[in-house]
């Protein structure tokens, strides 16, 4: 390799290794593993470290699958190079390409010019655009294609293109039945086991990688999955997490479940957008997050690979439209132009709409795009999102909550145009002896990272007295949400009897705004606000969740605890209905 790219790959490098293993007949894996927060997808918030998997099938051919990015590309290589004579090498078969891979794909090709590339026309598009000096051997997938290794070893191509990964592919050995799912059933977490033996103890990981990843194109996961239903299994080779093969058919029929409760949503926000360098798509995929956690549905689309008529039926159908570009040369793409069109002629002028973008040196087309929707009389749901270069991890957070913001906003609308609903006696009987539940008044405040956040909590219980344990009750749609995972850390601080901090957590704030400006706090040894006006306050470690209804319901331990005044009161929440706080 050059000096140059030696450097490059030595730079900021954090301990990680590469586990090599035998899977199957003539077939590895590689897991190139890190604990550290993970940082090619951003928008995942969890920090539970991740495996990249790459796979390798040696036969008469050699084919590798998936090299990872460059976070990985010096520890990868290293191992490599002791297992596999790469001057042999056949093929790199890749389940989708992107920027982060070209530092690993351009170490590979100078130690294997010779290597032909599997992949669809995007990926191979995206390939040349890396590589435009090199004339690269690619053979493109456009229907289902096959490929003889030897020895029993024949791969069929699956195209399974979505939203977020228009060029993905999946890939089947008939030898070993193995599926190599690349973005399909993942879970960001790193650790030891290779498989996914007891692997409900993965359940919540996976569907909380659904939830980041998927859950706004469930659509074209169900596609994904009828043409991948047939394929006789006998486990999963994802890109991230334990290979599934013990929890494959609950997996399986999990993700059908899980987009079909998506497709079956009564609100459905448009998500438009084209992305230039990655950005704006990062953008787009956390605030569709923030978006189905309110509980309505998504319909993402890459304005990049679709047709006008596919545009036109989403914006047709969506109760409000969100519209991402990134700027070029001082404008928007001429993908975002065509879907603004057919915006401003089809969309009626009551649907809510919204505006985001990313750019390196200026924004116009975000102001463009504002620009002509309000002229045409939309009402804009909320300030345009701008992001320069890469977007942060606070910027994606505050994305999320703008997504909540969104829907929340759609369903208010909603509720205000249809009938109130006749109550029977019984039923308003129940919500009344339902309100007469009373739990103490506390301020939840949670950070991870850079990111703080904050709520008012009033369904807070004592669970356990060994180890001291609390549950708190967290609706799905609340910004704090996110920061309430195992491992997490947070403060419970319990009111005194009073209005003014109870009063001014009750109010709205702005996604992005700091929940503490107004108040006067110190930090606790878990590093979380600490109120200095409150009662007392515990240090608790989110132990786990438990999902019912339109709520989470966390349990923690205690850690540590004060009280701030001896002579108080707590504070207690009473209402008149079961049905709201």
């Amino acid at each position: 390799m050059t000096n140059t790219l030696i450097s490059m790959l030595q730079s900021d490098v954090k301990p990680r290794d590469v586990q090599f293993l035998p899977i199957g007949l003539d077939t590895f894996i590689m897991r190139s593993r890190t604990w550290d927060r993970l940082k090619f997808e951003v928008e995942y918030s969890l920090q539970k470290g991740t495996t990249a998997n790459s796979y390798i099938i040696q036969a008469d051919k050699t084919a590798l699958f998936d090299p990872p990015g460059e976070s990985f590309t010096q520890n990868y290589l290293g191992s490599l190079q002791k297992r596999v004579d790469l001057k042999k090498l056949d093929y790199i078969i890749l389940g989708h390409f992107n920027a982060n891979r070209a530092i690993t794909i351009k170490a590979l090709l100078e130690l294997a010019p010779q290597v032909a590339f599997v992949c669809t026309n995007p990926a191979a598009i995206g390939l040349r655009g890396a590589f435009p000096e090199q004339e690269l051997n690619i053979l493109i997938v456009r229907g289902e294609e096959r490929l003889n290794l030897g020895k029993g070893h024949e791969l069929r191509f699956i195209a399974t293109p979505t939203p977020r990964w228009p060029d993905e592919l999946c890939t089947y050995d008939s030898q070993t039945r193995i599926v190599f799912t690349d973005k399909f059933f993942g879970a960001h977490v790193c650790g030891d086991q290779v498989f996914d033996e007891g692997w409900t103890v993965y359940s919540e990981d996976r569907r909380y990688y659904y939830d980041s990843l998927h859950a706004s194109q469930a659509k074209q996961v169900v596609t994904a999955m009828d043409k991948l239903a047939n394929l006789p299994a006998a486990f999963y080779a994802p890109g991230h997490g334990p290979i599934v093969r013990y929890g494959l058919n609950e997996l399986t029929n999990l993700y059908r479940e899980w987009s079909q409760q998506q497709n079956s949503k009564d609100l459905t926000v448009a998500l438009l957008y084209a992305s230039a360098y990655g950005n704006t798509a990062t953008l787009a995929q956390a605030i569709a997050k923030g978006i189905t956690k309110a509980g309505v549905a998504v319909e993402t689309i890459n304005c990049e690979f679709v047709e006008p008529g596919e545009i036109q039926e989403a914006i047709e159908k969506c109760a409000g439209f969100i519209i991402g570009t990134p700027t070029l040369a001082g404008h928007a793409p001429t993908q975002i132009q065509t879907a603004l069109g057919i915006v401003l002629s089809t969309a009626a002028k009551s649907k809510l709409a919204g505006v985001f973008g990313s750019f390196g040196w200026s924004g116009e087309a975000i102001d463009l795009v504002e620009g002509k929707l309000k002229d045409a009389g939309y009402r804009i749901g909320f300030e345009p999102i701008r992001a320069k270069f890469k977007p942060t991890a606070a910027t994606i957070y505050e994305c999320k909550e703008v997504g909540t913001d969104f829907a929340q906003a759609l369903i208010r609308s909603q509720k205000l145009r249809a009938p109130k609903p006749t109550l029977t006696g019984g039923s308003d009987r129940t919500e009344q002896a339902v309100g007469r539940l009373v739990g103490s008044l506390c301020v939840v405040s949670a950070k991870r990272g850079d990111l703080t956040s904050a709520m008012l909590a009033s369904w807070v219980s004592q669970a356990t007295f060994n180890p001291p344990g609390v549950t708190i009750s967290v609706a799905k749609d609340r910004s704090i949400e996110a920061l309430m995972y195992p491992e997490d850390k947070f403060v419970l601080n319990i009111l005194a009897e009073g209005r003014q901090l109870r009063k001014y957590f009750m109010k709205n704030f702005a996604p992005g705004e700091d929940r503490f400006a107004g108040v006067e706090t110190v930090e606790a040894s878990n590093g979380c606000p600490v109120l200095t006006d409150a009662l007392a306050y515990l240090e608790c470690e989110v132990i786990s969740r438990m999902e019912c209804g339109d709520h989470w319901v966390v349990y923690a331990t205690i850690e540590n605890g004060h009280l701030l005044k001896n002579d108080g009161v707590t504070a207690v929440h009473y209402r008149k209905s079961g049905t709201h706080y």
